[in-house]
């Protein structure tokens, strides 16, 4: 048996992709993010909402593990290139500031995510209660950057001018860095508090060689937080 607080967390991320798949409609195209509390979105979508009620959608996955669950799941997949614009995503996050801003990127997908998000007309965040914070980077929460591997070290270095705190993301299974789908590697930087994830971004982006950045600033348009008796519903100031 699982302890109870794990039991609450699992409850709770169920809560909260329950509600947000009340949003996909019939013929929607949609962006399908990843880790386990999309794994639920997923399973709602195709287990019940398609066999049950028939419904119509196609997804972009933003991993081969988003992949994986759409055909596990029965859901029919399709690309960027088929459908530049999407009706709506749901994906979840490691970190949520009060103003909606987002750390992302600790199952590794978060170029790929960033992509799909940006080309959707909605956002939908889905997270357990863990997830809140007043400010990013509370608790030691690091920012994940997407690198190319020949400016690995580079980057390390000028990060460092900034202020950050780098490490290497290591394989659990090889030896060696984690690779993305992308073939890159992943640093994980602690850069304390971040008091303005907007200009930390900017400044990130322009050091050669990082492709992309886990702060998703200004993207959520919905935040759907879940415990393990409710769901707490925070929409983005327009």
């Amino acid at each position: 048996m699982k302890p109870k607080k794990e039991e609450a967390v699992e409850k709770a991320k169920r809560n909260a992709a329950l509600e947000a798949v009340k949003h996909v409609k019939d013929g929607f195209i949609l962006g399908l993010g990843s880790g386990s509390t999309v794994a639920y979105a997923t399973e709602e979508i195709g287990r019940r909402r398609i066999k049950a009620e028939n419904l119509r959608v196609k997804v972009v996955p933003t991993s081969y593990q988003a992949l994986m669950l759409a055909v596990k799941n029965g859901i029919p997949t399709t690309t960027l290139e088929e459908h530049p614009t999407l009706d709506l995503t749901i994906d979840g996050a490691d970190q949520i500031d009060e103003k909606l801003n987002l750390i992302k990127g600790m199952g590794g997908a978060l170029t790929r995510e960033k992509i799909v998000a940006a080309a959707s007309k909605t956002l939908i965040i889905i997270a357990d209660w863990r997830k809140k914070a007043k400010i990013l980077g509370e608790n030691g929460q690091p920012v994940p950057i997407e690198v190319l591997p020949f400016a690995a070290s580079f980057v390390i270095n000028k990060i460092k001018m900034l202020g950050g705190k780098p490490k290497m993301r290591e394989s659990a299974g090889k030896v060696g860095p984690v690779v993305t789908d992308n073939g890159n590697f992943i640093i994980d930087v602690d850069f304390g508090l971040i008091e303005n994830p907007a200009q930390l971004e900017t400044k990130l982006k322009t050091i050669p060689g990082i492709v992309e950045t886990g702060l998703f600033v200004g993207m959520a348009d919905l935040v759907y937080v879940g415990k393990h008796d409710k769901v707490e519903k925070l929409e983005r100031k327009k």
